[in-house]
């Protein structure tokens, strides 16, 4: 939920870094140049509470510090050099797609609130249809071992509330209760173990 190929991929409101700013320069001229007008748009962005870096070290190269910083999973990526300057512009990459566009200097600091808004809410998207299309309800026992050994994932089963028989699925399979929903709604049957009367399902799950 939480990671790709290239390393994490962090929710704006988890992230330690919201947004990452990285000069690109061939000079200490242009280096100075840029650095005052990054001043400018990191206050800005931090007057909306968004935590920003501004990384300008001189001992990596700007691809280095792309990769480092995708690795890490921050949310945002700014690049701006001296044409970016001139036309007022910058570049914006995000984590979550990989999208990169370029965007006008003017209300930076709204454009990338949103921004960030979009992505928490995308990444939330993702993770609740990645966790509902690994989610499968089983009404046997030989259901239930199918299920745990080729597809994983989250198991909603009836369960006769006993430990004894909490025991013997774990033992039997090494699949454990992982919670009983707090917003559970009332769905007798039958548990799936012992064939004994269940007032709801729960969820089990192999721990990894």
């Amino acid at each position: 939920a939480h990671s790709d190929d290239k390393g994490l991929v962090l929710p704006p409101k988890l992230a330690p870094i919201q947004v990452v700013i990285i000069p690109i320069y061939k000079s200490l001229d242009q280096l100075a140049m840029i650095s005052e007008k990054v001043a400018l748009i990191k206050k800005a962005l931090e007057s909306k509470g968004i935590s920003v870096k501004y990384d300008d070290r001189d001992t990596h190269k700007p691809g280095w510090k792309f990769a480092d910083y995708e690795f890490k999973g921050v949310p945002v990526r700014l690049a701006i050099g001296p044409r970016d300057i001139e036309e007022g512009t910058i570049e914006v990459a995000r984590r979550d797609t990989l999208e990169k566009t370029v965007y006008q200097q003017i209300d930076l600091d709204v454009k990338i609130a949103n921004l960030l808004s979009q992505i928490q809410e995308n990444l939330y998207e993702k993770a609740l249809a990645f966790r509902d299309a690994s989610t499968y309800h089983v009404n046997s026992w030989d259901e239930f071992k199918q299920v745990i050994e080729n597809k994983g994932g989250f198991i909603m089963a009836h369960w006769d509330g006993t430990k004894e028989t909490e025991d013997a699925i774990k033992n039997e399979t090494k699949a454990t209760i992982r919670c009983i929903p707090i917003d559970n709604f009332r769905d007798e049957g039958k548990c799936v173990y012992s064939g004994k009367p269940s007032q709801q399902r729960v969820v089990f799950a192999r721990a990894y």
